[in-house]
């Protein structure tokens, strides 16, 4: 029987193979050498080190969740000339440089080394440069298949994932480890680059854990930088992948049933999973639970297990800084229902003293615990927000409509206050 095989590669060294028999199936195996070394990882909580392959079913939320979603996905697929169904095909194309510290290459090839580069350098992207990503990424998500590169990102939103040298953008050569990720508008929705620039920095303003964002322009253009938490420069500078997962990976959700009400994870289920996988877990759970809270305050009703995720560095696993954080409810033609429910209530008007009550036990902690911290990032949101608008003044925003999402986001923590 023919089968098709990708290597998986993590930080130099093979973690096993990602398969695909003729029939479609795909699977994936640990090699020997890495079920026989004490100090390896596994790839997921949900793919615990064993002699035994994994079926589709096992593996697939893992690897289908390395992959760009819904529509990103299909376009991606059509640009590349693929089903969007098979992720083989999809990571045999975009598997060069995924979320985390894994890269997935074909039985003939290698990474290239840390801090080393072929002839190629990378291109140094101009604001006409920029734009013409821009324009292509409507088409080809991600630049699939554009100039050798290999890169997929998880998400509906379009984005590519870029390298910062000297402050200035540049296109990765193939195999490189990038640092950033370039967003662009969603069409569909006014100000998301202003909305997400907002919100990520006032998360960071009241002491959130969280990916550094800056709102850029090019020949008018806005668009967001996002630098990547799953990348490192050592002290020569030299850029290292950090192995990472979302929380669908951990638990064996497929990407398709990310939302709580389709059977993806809950709050229950996430607080679950950091008591039972990060290495320090009283700080995580505090964690998550101050990203309910400050997503309910912001109105980011899209928050699902997709847009959390565990980092394992040096210092074990851990829960990622947040990302994504934009206030979906800004926007009319968006549910305003919560994807992932606090206390069974799904709107913040649904929001009461019963409701939180039920959130603490789902959370596992005291309910004056999860009152005292509403009541602080209340506070501090309210006090932050003057402060952020500032701060950002001198960058590329829109300041009728950065104004209009501080309004509703203080508007939205009074209400917060009055809930419990």
């Amino acid at each position: 029987m023919t089968v098709r095989v990708l290597n998986v590669w993590w930080d130099g060294r093979i973690v096993g193979q990602f398969t695909q028999d003729r029939h479609g199936d795909i699977g994936f195996a640990y090699s020997e050498a890495w079920l026989d070394d004490e100090n390896t990882l596994p790839l997921s909580a949900s793919l615990p080190k064993r002699a035994e392959p994994f079926s589709r079913r096992e593996c697939r939320p893992f690897f289908g969740g390395l992959l760009p979603e819904e529509s990103q996905r299909l376009v991606t697929a059509q640009a590349l000339g693929v089903s969007p169904a098979n992720d083989f095909a999809l990571l045999d194309r975009l598997g060069g440089d995924v979320a985390g510290a894994l890269q997935l290459l074909p039985e003939d090839q290698e990474p290239i080394e840390a801090g080393s580069l072929p002839d190629q350098q990378p291109t140094p992207l101009d604001e006409a440069g920029i734009v013409r990503i821009l324009d292509a990424l409507p088409t080809r998500p991600l630049l699939a298949g554009q100039e050798g590169l290999r890169l997929s990102l998880a998400g509906a939103q379009s984005k590519v994932p870029l390298v910062l040298i000297d402050g200035e953008l540049a296109l990765p050569v193939s195999g490189q480890a990038t640092t950033h990720i370039l967003k662009p508008p969603i069409a569909r929705f006014p100000g998301t680059t202003e909305n997400e620039a907002f919100v990520m920095r006032l998360a960071a303003a009241i002491g959130l854990d969280v990916a550094p964002v800056e709102p850029r322009s090019a020949n008018g253009r806005p668009f967001l930088v996002v630098e990547r938490y799953d990348r490192y420069r050592d002290a020569d500078g030299v850029v290292h992948r950090i192995h990472q997962e979302d929380f669908c990976q951990a638990l064996g959700v497929p990407p398709e049933t990310k939302y709580a009400s389709e059977g993806g994870p809950t709050f229950k289920d996430c607080f679950e999973l950091l008591r039972r996988v990060s290495a320090r877990p009283a700080t995580d759970v505090l964690k998550l639970l101050d990203a309910a809270i400050f997503n309910l305050v912001v109105g980011n009703a899209d928050a699902h297990g997709k847009n959390f995720s565990i980092l394992y560095d040096d210092q074990g696993p851990k829960m990622a800084p947040l990302y994504d954080l934009l206030s979906t409810v800004a926007y009319p033609d968006l549910s305003p229902k919560m994807a992932m429910r606090i206390g069974k209530r799904v709107t913040l008007a649904e929001m009461d003293a019963d409701g939180w009550q039920t959130f603490a036990k789902e959370a596992g902690v005291g309910l004056p615990l999860v009152r005292r911290r509403i009541t602080n990032l209340v506070d501090s949101t309210a006090e932050a927000v003057a402060r952020v608008l500032e701060d950002i003044s001198d960058l590329y925003i829109d300041s009728a409509r950065i104004n209009h999402f501080a309004d509703l986001v203080a508007g939205r923590a009074k209400l917060v206050r009055l809930s419990i």
